[in-house]
């Protein structure tokens, strides 16, 4: 992918010394920075939706309904 980016002067040093200590290319040296924080970051958790059981007995899959029952009709 070919894309033009602005890089921040601290990011801009951090590739410079990259280019010059290990003689590679731009593009390169952007890869492993982005790679090096990518694998710095946590894993994420998978989310999980809990319910709990409130003793209303309501149906509060719809909404409208729902809405009708506990404010009334005029609410809306």
């Amino acid at each position: 992918m070919r894309t033009t980016v602005t890089l921040d002067d601290d990011v801009a040093a951090a590739v410079d010394r990259l280019l010059h200590d290990r003689s590679i290319g731009v593009s390169q040296a952007i890869d492993e920075l982005v790679r090096a924080r990518l694998g710095s970051m946590p894993a994420r958790t998978k989310f999980r939706q809990r319910g709990l059981r409130l003793g209303l007995g309501i149906d509060v899959r719809n909404v409208a309904e729902t809405l009708d029952l506990l404010e009334g009709p005029r609410a809306r």
